[in-house]
């Protein structure tokens, strides 16, 4: 079951003021195609959010597709239905324009299956993963028309247990924990890197 609070409760209590209907309109949009994806599962409906030349782009590993037949593959074979059934999105901030939308929000899950369009190749690990994602979505004609998605990748493979992050300039969840309380530690990395030369 994905987590998700009404934009209005997000920002630390903050609400996202004086929105436009166009606004409230794009809001409305991106919440019911998140539904799709993540609580019904449903790929068309998910893709009837989406106009027909539309496009997804998993920035750190590639995944996604152009155009609705190969988003319905992509939707169908390795997103919606490799989802771990812990999957939690938790809103962090959203900005939202005149034709775009940009999510901040925590993604937590235990690899407990496949999944291809984060790991490609990687078999469950049984790991439990927290990492901070950001979605800047395109709509045109009252439609989502791509999706740019980002997230730290190196995070999610320490992790999971397959990058040393004491050989390389990398941290874990550490990374997620503090997009949401930026009073945690910074320049942990410096310091380390200052203490062995």
């Amino acid at each position: 079951m994905v987590k998700q609070q009404n934009v209005d409760e997000q920002a630390n209590g903050k609400a996202i003021a004086n929105l436009t209907p166009a606004q409230e309109f794009l809001q409305e949009l991106w919440e019911e195609h998140l539904r799709h994806e993540f609580d019904t599962h449903n790929t068309e409906d998910t893709l009837a959010t989406m106009v027909e030349d539309a496009y997804v782009n998993d920035i750190p590993v590639m995944t996604g597709g152009v155009g609705k037949p190969a988003l319905h593959e992509f939707y169908s074979k390795y997103f919606i239905s490799h989802m771990p059934p812990d999957m939690e999105l938790t809103p962090i901030s959203r900005t939202i324009g005149t034709d775009r939308l940009v999510d901040e929000m925590m993604v937590k899950f235990t690899h407990t299956i496949r999944m291809d369009w984060m790991l490609p190749g990687i078999a469950p690990t049984g790991k439990r993963v927290e990492v901070a994602v950001v979605a800047i979505v395109q709509f045109r004609d009252d439609k989502l028309a791509h999706e740019h998605i980002y997230w730290d990748q190196a995070s999610v493979l320490v992790q999971l247990g397959l990058l040393d992050p004491s050989k390389l300039p990398v941290v874990g969840v550490e990374s997620a924990r503090k997009a949401l309380d930026p009073s945690l530690p910074s320049n942990a990395l410096i310091e380390r890197a200052s203490d062995h030369n």
